[in-house]
């Protein structure tokens, strides 16, 4: 089997949360956000290795957290100034045998095993996969004129994780940074390698304010009552 390799991105404040702790360390479900995303992976990847990327300063802090969990064995990095350089200290910490390199947000813990295995088996044939959503809004494109229709059977919400061939993202990662990188997928894309996407799911959400934090243990509770 291909050695695998998880960059879990953990770069978050609590501003938007409302909180004064870092939002990938509140609690939910009794238990730190992010060790609940460090968790799912090691379940869904046997065997692969984790780096957490953070700020530097919170490292300390999720030392002496993380001892009070039990958490899957994983390293802990200093992240840079934008995600992209953060992604790329990930993958400086990752050893040369790793085959396949799964980057996901630490503040999608709702992530599920499935989409996990989907995105990593697709990524086994495409070398670049990311789960993805039809939306459900209309939506609207601001112009110099006014404004128009944007097709939303066009458009997709892209999640993570996203899945890759390690040599491809560490090529990838080479590039200078550009402002136009959204998410590892354009940094691919930028090389020239078409991106294969697959089915995400809805639950599948960022945390990010109050609500998403109340809702995501509403669901954890309707899980556990199932």
């Amino acid at each position: 089997m291909a050695k695998r390799g998880v960059i879990i991105v953990a770069g978050g404040s609590g501003r938007r949360m409302q909180s004064a702790i870092p939002k990938q360390f509140l609690l939910l479900g009794g238990m730190p956000v992010v060790a609940r995303t460090i968790n799912t992976f090691s379940e869904a990847m046997p065997g692969a290795e984790i780096v957490v990327v953070l700020p530097k300063e919170d490292i300390e802090m999720w030392r002496n957290l993380v001892a009070r969990f039990d958490v899957a064995v994983h390293r802990c990095v200093a992240g840079g100034k934008e995600r992209f350089h953060s992604v790329k200290c990930g993958l400086e910490a990752l050893s040369p045998e790793v085959e396949y390199v799964a980057v996901h947000d630490g503040v999608r813990a709702l992530v599920s095993k499935r989409v996990i295995i989907r995105t990593m088996l697709d990524a086994e044939r495409s070398g670049a996969s990311i789960p993805v959503m039809e939306v459900a809004d209309s939506y609207r494109r601001v112009t110099v004129e006014g404004s128009e229709i944007v097709p939303r059977t066009e458009l997709r919400i892209v999640q993570t994780p996203q899945i890759f061939d390690a040599t491809l993202l560490r090529k990838a990662y080479e590039q200078e940074f550009d402002t136009e990188f959204t998410d590892d997928a354009s940094v691919v894309e930028r090389l020239g390698h078409k991106i294969s996407l697959v089915e995400g799911e809805r639950t599948n959400l960022k945390l990010t304010t109050p609500d998403d934090l109340s809702w995501a243990e509403w669901w954890l509770e309707q899980e556990s009552n199932a």
